[in-house]
């Protein structure tokens, strides 16, 4: 399934444009990114692209260098 681009809205905030996905979790996993949402006081979204970044720096840490 290919991701939608959201237009050209980020620059007109002075913001990156972003790409919309879909992604399914189990169950138990939804309830603790959920869990971690609400004591940051953040959204699952960010909680989601947060873990992503991460994951790129410790494992593909040559990626940032090439974006």
């Amino acid at each position: 399934m290919k991701a939608k681009q959201r237009g050209n809205r980020g620059a007109e905030t002075g913001r990156k444009a972003q790409v919309r996905a879909t992604i399914s979790f189990p169950p138990d996993v939804h309830a603790t990114l959920e869990m971690i949402a609400k004591q940051k006081k953040v959204s699952l979204a960010w909680v989601v692209r947060e873990a992503a970044e991460q994951y790129l720096a410790e494992k593909w840490p040559l990626f940032k260098e090439q974006a």
